[in-house]
């Protein structure tokens, strides 16, 4: 997650750097269920409302929990599908609330009503996280639900009432993209603490044709829009938390947008962004799915560390023998094309591997989502990148 009304906050009141921060272990989502009451056109897990057998029960949750708080996990974030189904959902988080794990959950708001908004009040999360796509028609249809962009703007407004720190978390999209000022205007509204945008797993084209390619040219639009309105909130001395995720080509597009803005800052903010340290899948971010199974992060379901009914997961995240995660705990990590040879990887880590893999089926391949072009990367000729055969992944048992 990408932190970016912080950063453009230092460009505008420079401080010193402040010391590296040390996790004492990964943030943990946890997708506590498959169930939903929705279905998303745009969901990574597969979450229609079927009857998905054989989740990890109370108990075995317990059991979990006791073992990442030994472990060090400050963290927890509680996903589905949708997390308030679960019959036990309020159980869980007092008991995590008891152990001293901050403690997020993520949910599309239609099952926070004034029946409940009581109970939810009373786990005392640190963090709601709403899902919006767009305005009401775009956002029913995503939702295929008649009435879930009001019941989610409802949700919002209960836990503001009840003083719960709340978030809308907008997945930007070519059907939305337009509506994007219109959401950022239902921000200040409804007085949201945060706003996060997440970038879909776009695969993209080749780079020859970067600069001219719709998705990048509205990604960059979206972005500087972004930059931009922040910046103005924060002239008027409004403190929101503008995010965004799924993207680490954002740190290295912000220093370009500073280079115009902010010139006298750029060498600070390219020393926070190194000190960030790009991607973190595999290292400070870690998955567990309603089965039990643990991955790098919540996007990687194809590809499996272990099993926390079989192994606990403080056994299974240090492991030096997994390929996978020795690979993606290198600095810089092992990249090609573009990537490798891009002067912000330091910064960014090699991007999202995982969208490298859906395209070309490398891991390792440069990733098609980086909308920065090859003059602003420092590309003076992009290596033909080696695709690895899915065979040999899974020999290497990345499968």
């Amino acid at each position: 997650m990408f932190r970016m009304s912080r950063y453009i906050k230092s460009l505008m009141n420079p401080a010193p750097l402040g010391p590296l921060p040390q996790p004492t272990g990964p943030v943990v989502i946890w997708n506590l269920t498959s169930h939903c009451n929705l279905t998303s056109n745009h969901s990574y897990s597969t979450s229609a409302d079927d009857d998905f057998r054989n989740e990890l029960s109370t108990t075995e949750i317990y059991t979990v929990m006791e073992d990442l708080k030994a472990f060090g996990v400050p963290r927890l974030i509680l996903s589905g599908g949708e997390p308030l189904l679960r019959p036990d959902i309020f159980e869980i988080s007092h008991r995590a609330k008891t152990m001293g794990f901050y403690v997020g959950v993520f949910t599309s708001g239609t099952l926070i009503t004034e029946e409940n908004i009581g109970r939810i009040a009373e786990v005392g999360y640190d963090y709601v996280g709403i899902s919006l796509d767009g305005l009401e028609k775009n956002h029913d249809e995503f939702r295929q639900q008649k009435g879930a962009f009001k019941a989610s703007l409802e949700a919002v407004d209960l836990c503001k009432q009840a003083g719960i720190k709340v978030g809308l978390h907008f997945s930007l999209t070519r059907d939305n993209f337009l509506e994007l000022p219109a959401v950022l205007a239902l921000v200040d509204e409804h007085e949201i603490d945060t706003f996060c945008l997440s970038h879909l797993n776009y695969s993209g084209h080749s780079s020859r044709n970067r600069k001219h390619d719709a998705w990048y040219n509205m990604t960059r639009q979206a972005m500087r829009l972004m930059f931009h309105h922040c910046q103005q909130e924060l002239q008027r001395g409004v403190e929101r938390e503008y995010v965004t995720s799924n993207n680490d080509a954002d740190g290295p597009f912000l220093i370009e947008w500073a280079k115009q803005h902010y010139p006298d800052q750029v060498g600070a903010l390219e020393q926070r962004l190194q000190n960030r340290g790009g991607n973190c899948a595999g290292v400070n971010i870690a998955n567990i799915d309603s089965l039990g199974t643990i991955h790098p992060d919540s996007f990687w379901w194809d590809f499996s560390l272990g099993n926390v009914r079989q192994t606990p997961f403080s056994r299974i995240w240090p492991d030096p023998s997994d390929p996978l995660l020795w690979d993606l705990r290198q600095h810089p990590r092992p990249v090609k094309g573009r990537c490798a040879s891009c002067k912000y990887l330091s910064m960014c880590n090699g991007n999202t591997r995982i969208r490298a893999y859906k395209k070309s089926g490398d891991v390792w391949d440069e990733d098609p989502g980086c909308y920065l072009t090859d003059e602003e990367i420092g590309v003076i000729e992009t290596p033909r990148p080696m695709v690895i055969p899915v065979t040999e992944i899974r020999a290497r048992n990345l499968l």
